[in-house]
C-alpha cells in the first residue's frame, strides 16, 4: 500500500492534457481556459456617467447653489455627445458617455429643474460620479488567466470583450462500470442476499454537481468474460473509465486482471487509508486512464473525491496545485479515532457566531450509506490518528463544488 499523498503524486507523474480546441463560449462552461482571455478596448471605453444626474463643468457649481442652462441629453447608446460650454449642463443617464467639456457628474437628487435650467444644490467636484476611461482594465490587459475555469461571470467576461470563441481544454469523456451479482436497478424488488446499486448513481451525479457530464453507468455481474468485455467496450469510447466494485483481492474481485488482459499498467494498488483501502489507477495503451473504487459506498466517495474529480481536474487543464481544494476548519466536537491506518472522518458543515466548523458524522464503517449521506466532505486526519479537541484546525475536503 501506499500513502494517498503517494497515490496522488502517481495520477500527476502519468496524466496528460488533450490539445486545446476553440468553442463558442457559451459551449464552454466549467471548461479550464487554454489561453488567456484579454481586453479588445479599454473598460470602460469611454469616461461614462455613474448616476443618473448631470453633466457639468465643476468650476461652475463652487459659488453654491448654481443655475445651469440645460443644453440636451445623453442616454446610454446614445453616440450624441453635445459639448458644455460654462454656465451649461446636459441631463446624463447611468452609463451614458461624459460630454467633452464635462468633469463631474452630480445626482438628479441633488438638483431641481426646469424645461430649461437645472439648479445644482452642491458644490461639484472633479470625476464625482465618473466612471473613468480604462479604470476596470486597459485594452489588451489579461483579464483571465489559462487555468480558469470558466464559470458564469468569467463567461459574461469573454462575452463583454468579444472572446467569442475562447481557447480551452475539452473535457475528459468518462464511464462508469459497477460490479457485482448482487446488483439491482433501484426499481427492481431485492431478495435478502441483493442489493439495491447506489454507487452507480452516486458517482454520476457527483461528477455532474462537478461539471462532468457522462451519460449513465453499466451493471455487470461478478463475471470475468462479461466484465472484461464491457471495460474494454468502455476503454474504446472514453478517455475515463471508473469502475466500483472488484478492486479487492478476492475470488471474484476481477478489475485487476482485465487490466492486465487488455494491456494496462496499474500504478498503485492499495491505499492506506480508511475508508478506501482497496482502489486502483491503471493507464492503458491508447492513453486511456482507469481508477478502480472499492464497493462500499463511503469508500467509493472517498475514492471519488480524494483522486477521481482531482484527476478529472487535471485532465480538463486545472491548474496541479487547484485540484485539490481544501478548506481549514476548526473541528466542532471532540473526535477521537482508533486504529493504525490514517483515517478519513465523513463530516458535515455547522454554521455558529464564530464561523463555520467541521462537525465529524459517526457512522458504523465505509457501507453506512445512511450515514454517509449527510456529509459535505471529509475531515483529513493527521498521521496516527491523533485524539483532537473541539476548536482544533483540521484540513477538510470539501465535496460540493465550492
Amino acid at each position: 500500500m501506499i500513502t494517498p499523498e503517494a497515490a496522488w503524486q502517481r495520477v500527476v507523474e502519468t496524466t496528460a492534457l488533450s490539445a486545446a480546441v476553440t468553442r463558442p463560449y457559451l459551449d464552454c462552461q466549467n471548461h479550464y481556459l487554454a489561453a488567456p482571455v484579454c481586453a479588445d478596448r479599454d473598460i470602460p471605453a469611454a469616461n461614462r456617467a455613474a448616476m443618473d444626474g448631470f453633466a457639468l463643468r465643476a468650476a461652475d457649481t463652487q459659488s453654491g447653489p448654481a443655475t445651469l442652462r440645460i443644453i440636451g441629453e445623453v442616454a446610454a447608446g446614445s453616440a450624441a455627445v453635445p459639448s458644455l460650454a460654462p454656465g451649461t449642463c446636459a441631463r446624463i443617464l447611468t452609463g451614458a458617455n461624459v460630454p467633452p467639456g464635462a468633469d463631474a457628474v452630480v445626482r438628479v437628487e441633488d438638483t431641481t429643474e426646469t424645461d430649461t435650467h437645472a439648479t445644482i444644490q452642491i458644490s461639484a467636484k472633479v470625476g464625482q460620479h465618473i466612471l473613468r476611461r480604462a479604470e476596470n482594465a486597459a485594452s489588451g490587459e489579461q483579464l483571465l488567466a489559462p487555468g480558469t475555469r470558466l464559470h458564469p461571470g468569467a463567461l459574461a467576461l469573454c462575452a463583454a470583450v468579444g472572446c467569442a470563441e475562447p481557447s480551452v481544454y475539452p473535457l475528459p469523456t468518462i464511464a462508469i462500470v459497477t460490479t457485482g451479482s448482487e446488483l439491482k436497478n433501484a426499481s427492481d424488488p431485492v431478495e435478502s442476499h441483493q442489493i439495491r446499486d447506489a454507487n452507480g448513481p452516486a458517482i454520476l451525479t457527483t461528477l455532474h454537481a462537478h461539471g462532468f457530464s457522462p451519460n449513465g453507468w453499466q451493471s455487470v455481474p461478478d463475471d470475468l468474460p462479461q466484465l472484461t468485455e464491457a471495460i474494454g467496450q468502455a476503454l474504446q469510447n472514453h478517455r475515463v473509465v471508473l469502475v466500483s466494485g472488484g478492486v479487492s483481492v478476492g475470488k471474484y474481485d476481477f478489475v485487476p486482471e482485465v487490466i492486465k488482459t487488455l494491456g494496462g499498467t496499474i500504478h498503485y494498488h492499495g491505499i492506506a487509508i480508511k475508508p478506501g483501502k482497496p482502489q486502483l489507477y491503471a493507464t492503458c495503451p491508447d492513453g486511456q486512464y482507469l481508477f478502480g473504487l472499492p464497493g462500499n459506498p463511503l469508500a467509493v466517495l472517498t475514492g471519488l473525491h480524494e483522486f477521481v474529480l482531482p484527476a478529472l481536474r487535471r485532465l480538463s487543464g486545472c491548474p496541479t496545485d487547484q485540484c485539490r481544494p481544501l478548506l481549514r476548519l476548526p473541528l466542532h466536537s471532540d473526535l477521537q479515532i482508533k486504529g493504525k491506518r490514517r483515517h478519513f472522518q465523513i463530516a458535515r458543515l455547522i454554521t455558529t457566531d464564530q464561523g463555520t466548523t467541521a462537525e465529524p458524522i459517526p457512522n458504523s464503517g465505509s457501507s453506512d450509506f445512511v450515514s454517509g449521506c449527510q456529509a459535505e466532505g471529509m475531515i483529513l486526519l493527521p498521521e496516527g490518528n491523533p485524539p483532537l479537541t473541539a476548536g482544533t484546525l483540521v484540513d477538510f475536503r470539501p465535496w460540493r463544488p465550492l
